[in-house]
């Protein structure tokens, strides 16, 4: 990317994350190091990264899955973990009404 300071970057466009999330996947540069030259939340630069690896996988599948079935399939999973979440949370008062060492509130 080639950046400095004294280059700074008012909006991180797609074409921005990626010349940069390569060079990162290159070894040109880390995240913490771009974290630091950008001011940019080592997170947040992660986050880019995770996405553009999932993006790659999708893009190499035989079979490539469009952004709504990708959306769609994570929704699910979500949606999913929510509700087994729930059922133990459900569980979890229900033993505790049995044994009777429901918070006093």
């Amino acid at each position: 990317m080639g950046m400095t300071m004294e280059d700074e970057i008012k909006r991180w466009t797609a074409k921005r994350k990626v010349a940069l999330v390569v060079e990162i996947l290159q070894g040109k540069t880390s995240i913490s190091e771009a974290s630091r030259a950008f001011d940019i939340a080592p997170s947040e630069i992660e986050e880019w990264v995770d996405e553009a690896k999932r993006g790659m996988e999708n893009a190499l599948r035989a079979k490539p899955l469009d952004i709504k079935e990708q959306y769609e399939r994570q929704l699910k999973e979500l949606q999913e973990a929510y509700g087994e979440a729930m059922l133990e949370l459900r569980a979890r008062k229900k033993l505790q009404s049995l044994l009777g060492t429901e918070d006093e509130k």
